[in-house]
């Protein structure tokens, strides 16, 4: 679980440093998705 957890924050990093540094709303958006995501599975 904690690992599982610990991945879902990586990814939530990469993609904000990578696609969404400036662009708040998008990046919450997109916050949200991985979030949903990862819930999924």
């Amino acid at each position: 679980m904690l690992v599982w957890v610990l991945a879902m924050a990586a990814v939530i990093v990469a993609v904000d440093l990578a696609f969404f540094r400036d662009h708040f709303w998008e990046r919450l958006a997109a916050n949200v998705g991985i979030v949903l995501l990862f819930g999924a599975f």
